[in-house]
């Protein structure tokens, strides 16, 4: 699979400068975990959720989450697992028979056929082990497991389950993605503490752990809280404060960190604004994209890109999305702009290893080769996955080329 697959060879050809990398789930851990990109839910009780995703798969989704857990009722979870395994089974049943894409020819994208990056997310670490009996031979096409309220308490017991379901079954990989997201993480008096019991868990199962996802919406439960389409998380101080410890002691560059993902955004129908909309007008202005806009705008989406910005300013990559809507700005804001490659690429010369400052080739900037290098390596990271854009491509002509409204 890769990002911006189903986009004819042709169409990425004008787009990237460097094209998007194809991956599989056998790729690095590394690699996988910047490539999620926008991970949508679903619930597990959907009747058609084979279709489902191959469905999204078609679109450009790369990653899934299954959810058994805060999405479906606690009476609909025997059901749910129920119609997991038939699901399951059904992809399994299609998988080899879908048609190939001609990579030398312009009438298919790449990837068709392609599933995404399988996770289940469990309710208890019981479910883990039975879950992967229950699936048999179709629990190849599952990468993992999103693990709920995760904390050093929790964690071990989650852990320990993952580690023995993916024995039992022969899988050469079973990943698991805790979800941060529990009261005593966000309160000041026990934040330290609960940071220190993760870091200390997450850090015993370095090599199984793929990503950290942030429970913004259970952070603002704990308060009342629920911001509008408006805002972003960012804009609520008290989740922007634990976000930022999250980042601080979960996702140093020195070699100690994991990848967090953004927090979920949680609107794609418009409502009565109460501000102006936040999505400026002027990369808007060719002949015919001031309509994307007034869609982008319609669809509370001008907030998920900033919040997307934002993500991405504070050490986040990659999002949580529960509608396909989402997925098309989370992608089109992961591409790696030109500038920016010039300038990581400057960085890592190998003869700056020495250091030093430079200005940058697009004369707009200082590049500092010490300073900036962790940026420079995690953006080479996501250049892989996601390409580089050519100079003149500008995130509107993304969102354009594939945007699913």
């Amino acid at each position: 699979m890769r990002h911006f697959g189903y986009l004819t060879p042709t169409v990425r050809k004008a787009l990237f400068h460097q094209e998007p990398a194809e991956f599989t789930a056998a790729s690095p851990a590394r690699t996988l975990a910047a490539a999620l990109g926008a991970t949508l839910y679903s619930p597990a009780t959907r009747p058609h959720l084979a279709a489902d995703i191959r469905k999204q798969a078609g679109r450009g989704v790369v990653s899934m989450v299954l959810c058994l857990e805060d999405s479906i009722s606690d009476a609909d979870v025997g059901g749910a697992e129920e119609n997991l395994v038939r699901q399951f089974a059904a992809l399994a049943g299609s998988t080899g028979t879908a048609g190939t894409a001609d990579s030398a020819t312009d009438t298919a994208a790449d990837g068709d056929g392609q599933l995404p990056l399988l996770f289940i997310r469990v309710r208890t670490p019981e479910q883990i082990p039975d879950l992967v009996r229950r699936l048999g031979g179709s629990v190849a096409l599952l990468a993992g497991f999103v693990l709920p309220k995760f904390d050093e308490d929790r964690g071990v017991a989650f852990l320990d389950a993952v580690a023995q379901a993916e024995a039992e079954s022969g899988r050469h990989r079973l990943y698991a993605m805790p979800v941060l997201e529990t009261p005593g993480l966000l309160h000041l008096e026990t934040r330290a503490e609960a940071l220190a019991g993760i870091s200390r868990t997450v850090d015993k199962y370095r090599e199984r752990v793929l990503a950290l996802r942030l429970g913004v919406t259970d952070f603002c439960s704990v308060y009342g809280l629920r911001r509008t389409p408006d805002m972003t998380a960012y804009d609520v101080q008290i989740v922007a404060g634990v976000i930022a410890d999250v980042v601080n002691v979960l996702s140093r560059a020195d070699g100690t960190g994991f990848t967090v993902t953004g927090p979920v955004w949680e609107y794609f129908r418009s409502q009565q604004r109460l501000f102006k909309p936040q999505l400026r007008r002027s990369p808007f202005l060719e002949e015919g994209v001031e309509d994307l806009r007034t869609s982008l705008i319609a669809h509370d989406l001008d907030g998920l890109l900033r919040e997307i910005e934002l993500d991405r300013a504070n050490g986040l990559l990659g999002k949580t999305c529960i509608h396909p809507a989402h997925v098309g700005p989370v992608h089109a804001l992961s591409v790696v702009s030109h500038e920016e490659f010039s300038d990581a690429q400057d960085i890592l010369r190998p003869e700056r290893e020495g250091g030093g400052v430079m200005r940058s080739a697009y004369t707009n900037k200082m590049n500092e080769v010490k300073p900036h290098r962790a940026w420079a390596e995690r953006t080479m990271l996501r250049a892989e996955v996601f390409g580089v854009a050519r100079e003149e491509v500008g995130f509107v002509d993304l969102l354009t080329a594939g945007l699913q409204l």
